[in-house]
């Protein structure tokens, strides 16, 4: 089992090339096994996901191939097994895109429930419910999930609640639904967009992905194509964030500045530098004290949940009371006793975290609780006197790509050490 030592208080600076989105890419992988083609997929990150996912669809009888290390080449003509059940399945939450996914082509899918991080409950209910709607017969026995259907026929689909898992689960299945699917209060985070705009490329026809109406024609079948992963929003927000508290000066490279707007208004409001260009970030010390400020999550374009642990260690070095509302997750405060730790002064009430500033964290030894849990301990052991050790790195494996050796380059001091 790893662990990351990390000596902080070295301001970071240059330049990091961020990857290709794991959000994106856990749904687009799932979503190539559509087609009884072949389908390449460029600017993958090469993390632990992805690698999952690669196993899983080689035991169903996909092959796989690495064309180099962020290409992946799927070829589904002779995937054949639909009861997808195997270890590496309960390893990661975005799993359940299998089910969409098979039950949109085969009519029939049988999967273990995820597993990932967990922070509370994150029930299936509304992409059952939606497949359900599209005239599935939908079957939970212990955990796994069973779904059938003689034909999938297009509707209208009001999610109760915004989710993207639903969102993009539900447009997988009703791509060959028999006619029209409409899906009402749709989220729009640009990882839907990613994968609607890659399922398009092979021969769909999806319309509204990015609003909260999304308008599916169905289609018998789709053909392979060849498509690029849109980079890594949480990834560049972390690294910003990493930026900030070091007080240092890095361009955040290889991203969409716009799906940043929430995180840069915030980290200028607070007093950080930020600098746009077409494609990055530049991230810089102004000189001012950094003040607390309120951050509440929200579905996108609002803040997103994936930033806000992340968030939470500016603000424990920020002059003044700060308030984070989570809107997303009902237990997303697991890392704070890891935080408090670091000398953090921070208290949950319900889904409220009320943090008072303190002028410096102080390095020990914490464990990353989740994946953005984990890269909120590295923040916090970048900016913390002395050293911080870091255990239950497999956690951040899971959607960083090599996140100590893209530190180091800009000046971080830390390593990987094999326990």
């Amino acid at each position: 089992m790893d662990k990351l030592v990390i000596k902080g208080q070295n301001k970071l600076k240059g330049e990091v090339i961020i990857s290709g989105a794991k959000n994106a890419a856990v749904a687009i992988i799932p979503a190539a096994i559509m087609a009884d083609d072949v389908c390449i997929i460029e600017n993958l990150p090469y993390i632990e996901d992805v690698k999952c996912l690669f196993a899983t669809l080689s035991k169903m009888g996909a092959k796989c191939e690495y064309i180099d290390k962020h290409t992946l080449r799927i070829d589904s003509r002779n995937l054949e097994n639909v009861s997808v059940t195997f270890e590496e399945v309960r390893k990661m939450r975005a799993s359940y895109y299998l089910l969409g996914a098979l039950l949109a082509r085969y009519k029939k899918a049988e999967v273990a429930m995820p597993g990932g991080c967990n922070f509370g409950t994150r029930p299936i209910d509304l992409h059952l419910a939606g497949f359900a709607a599209l005239g599935a017969n939908v079957e939970v026995k212990g955990d796994i999930v069973k779904v059938e259907a003689e034909k999938l026929t297009g509707t209208s689909i009001y999610m109760d609640t915004v989710s993207v898992g639903a969102t993009i689960n539900i447009m997988l299945a009703a791509t060959m639904a028999e006619g029209t699917t409409v899906i009402e209060n749709a989220a729009r985070e640009p990882h839907i967009v990613d994968a609607a705009n890659f399922l398009n490329m092979m021969g769909a026809k999806i319309k509204g992905a990015g609003t909260d109406v999304i308008r599916i024609v169905g289609v018998e079948k789709l053909h392979g194509a060849q498509y690029t992963i849109i980079p890594d929003q949480i990834e560049a927000g972390t690294y910003m964030i990493a930026a900030a508290v070091t007080r240092g000066d890095v361009w955040v490279r290889n991203i969409i500045p716009k799906h940043m707007d929430s995180l840069s208004a915030k980290l200028i409001e607070i007093g950080v530098g930020v600098e746009e260009s077409d494609d990055a970030i530049r991230i810089y010390s102004t000189g001012k004290e950094f003040k607390g400020t309120n951050v509440k999550t929200m579905a996108y374009p609002g803040f997103p949940t994936d930033m806000q642990p992340q968030m939470a260690v500016l603000l424990s070095i920020c002059k003044g009371k700060s308030i984070i509302t989570e809107n997303v997750w009902e237990k997303r405060y697991q890392y704070t006793d890891e935080l408090r730790n670091l000398g953090a002064k921070i208290n949950v009430e319900g889904r409220m975290a009320i943090i008072e500033g303190v002028d410096s964290l102080v390095g020990t030894r914490v464990d990353a609780t989740d994946l953005r849990a984990g890269a909120a301990m590295i923040i916090a052991g970048l900016c913390a006197r002395g050293e911080t050790t870091i255990g239950e790195v497999k956690y951040i494996d899971r959607g960083y790509e090599e996140v100590e050796k893209k530190l180091g380059l800009i000046g971080a001091e830390i390593k990987r050490v094999s326990m």
